[in-house]
């Protein structure tokens, strides 16, 4: 099954390209590889505003983090001009804006890794860091960035 063909059945529909908030460009391609500018988390157009283990809890925060799965998939389908393309993603960075006793900052960004497993199978399958830090560009509760490798 393609990509697409898997988005269609998740009922996933893709967004287009995010504008950039600042000085910086949604995406760059070095070689096979795409380094994908960290994605904040989206509500009704605006960044989902929440800090973990105060406003929010972590199921909240999960569906926080496959909604930003979700957007970095529309600026890789602009980047790499056709999600079948991609052979790998090779690595998942995200940051979760959470109170300095919370813990599980693993389990938000499950959101986007399972995501992504159940989109590109074992493509999907990466590397993954998640931090946590005391505040992310306005207020958003997530932000994730990838990087995926190209077939040649």
């Amino acid at each position: 099954m393609s990509v697409y063909d898997q988005l269609k059945a998740l009922a996933i529909e893709l967004p287009p390209l995010a504008v950039p908030a600042a000085a910086y460009v949604p995406f760059v391609r070095t070689g096979n590889l795409l380094f994908i500018s960290g994605h904040i988390a989206k509500r009704d157009g605006k960044a989902w505003v929440g800090q973990l283990g105060r406003d929010m809890d972590t199921a909240m925060g999960k569906r926080a983090a496959r909604s930003v799965a979700i957007d970095l998939m529309g600026t890789l389908h602009v980047a790499a001009g056709n999600l079948n393309r991609i052979s790998r993603i090779v690595k998942v960075m995200s940051l979760v804006n959470s109170a300095p006793d919370y813990t599980e900052h693993h389990l938000v960004t499950n959101g986007c890794s399972e995501l992504l497993a159940e989109v590109f199978g074992d493509k999907g399958a990466h590397a993954r860091s998640a931090f946590g830090v005391a505040q992310l560009p306005m207020g958003a509760c997530v932000e994730i960035e990838v990087i995926v490798e190209l077939s040649s």
